[in-house]
């Protein structure tokens, strides 16, 4: 069974959580069989149209233009057809307008479905525009996966479909992450020390960062905040006007990197405060490592993984009181953070393995293109 992905961004122009899902199913269907590979744009695909994520390749497309947060390309066109031909089916990861387009014009020959990973929230005036293709493309796909039953519950676009839904959790490897060395741990130890809060993301409008800064006045927390992204540095002035001398801004950091602070943190803290936050895999990478989780209950999958009182703490969101009284619980009180880890790792260990992740998605496959008829 040969599988096309296709999303606007992938590794290493970014890495987002559509991104960590995409190369997470993708190992994760290539050990059960499946041959997969990921068609993207990317503005370095003039000079390297072809890439590699260990088996699966990646074929780009030079972007040419970026209009609301889609990235679109006049040739983008030509590549998808061949891309197209190759494949037994097509799995598109909504949202991504451009994605859509192509679809209508160049994919229809070949079953499709789609991952619904979230709403689209902050263009809500192009929305009545773009709203007519959205349909014709949701129409036309034989399945769409929402990744939660909370969100298919609290997307209105979602119910419109519901026939065609199959809910299907994101699920994480454990064993694809690095071990972190002795010296990097010892490294971070030195820079960060333990027990801090921590937030690993790209640093976006719907985060919620601001609402964390605003929770770390009056608060002896300390924060580390693992990320770059658009509104790095008006974070990092609030930081500075606020006198928050007990938040650490890291930047971007490795995947070792990464988990070691994973490991040496006492708890996740993910504020996203909207919508456009449609699941969390920060919050499920936390719950692999055994932290205890804080999140915002916002109607999505962030609440799937995060269970008020059983694996972490769920706030309000834009509530930053909320928020602090949170982070002051657990880095109060040891015994219910180790509690709440545990307990965050067992959810992790019966829902949200990658292996869970691939069969359900080749279960459904098989179902597409068995009654393709």
């Amino acid at each position: 069974m040969r599988i096309l992905h296709v999303f606007k961004t992938y590794y290493p122009d970014s890495v987002g959580g559509v991104e960590q899902v995409i190369r997470q199913l993708s190992a994760g269907t290539t050990k059960l069989g499946l041959s997969n590979w990921i068609f993207t744009l990317s503005r370095q695909a003039s000079v390297m149209p072809l890439l590699h994520d260990g088996a699966t390749t990646i074929v780009r497309a030079q972007t040419d233009v970026e209009i609301a947060s889609t990235p679109m390309s006049f040739r983008a066109g030509s590549v998808f057809r061949e891309q197209v031909r190759q494949a037994d089916l097509i799995h598109y990861h909504f949202p991504w307008p451009f994605g859509d387009l192509l679809h209508l014009c160049a994919g229809r020959s070949k079953p499709a479905m789609l991952t619904y990973h979230s709403d689209i929230v902050r263009q809500r005036t192009l929305m009545h525009v773009y709203k007519p293709m959205l349909h014709r493309f949701f129409s036309n796909v034989r399945a769409i996966v929402p990744t939660s039953p909370n969100y298919l519950q609290s997307s209105p676009i979602l119910q419109e479909y519901r026939d065609k839904t199959t809910i299907i959790p994101i699920g994480l490897d454990e064993a694809s992450y690095p071990q972190p060395t002795a010296e990097r741990t010892a490294y971070w130890r030195q820079e960060v020390g333990e027990d801090f809060f921590l937030f690993v993301g790209v640093l976006r409008y719907y985060k919620g960062l601001h609402i964390l800064l605003d929770a770390c006045v009056n608060n002896n927390s300390r924060v580390v905040i693992v990320g770059a992204g658009p509104v790095e540095e008006d974070l990092k002035l609030q930081a500075m006007q606020l006198g928050l001398t007990n938040v650490h801004f890291l930047g971007a950091v490795s995947d070792e990197d990464k988990v070691t602070l994973l490991k040496l943190c006492r708890a996740v803290v993910f504020p996203s405060h909207l919508r456009a936050e449609a699941f969390g895999v920060t919050l499920l990478e936390g719950a692999m490592y055994g932290k205890p989780l804080i999140s915002s209950e916002i109607g999505t999958g962030s609440s799937y993984i995060n269970i008020d009182g059983v694996t972490g703490i769920v706030v309000p969101p834009h509530d930053h009181c909320a928020l602090r009284d949170a982070m002051l619980r657990i880095g109060s009180d040891a015994a219910m953070a180790a509690e709440m880890g545990r307990q965050a790792r067992e959810r992790f260990d019966e829902m949200f393995t990658a292996e869970q992740m691939a069969r359900s998605y080749v279960d459904l496959y098989g179902q597409i293109l068995g009654g393709e008829g």
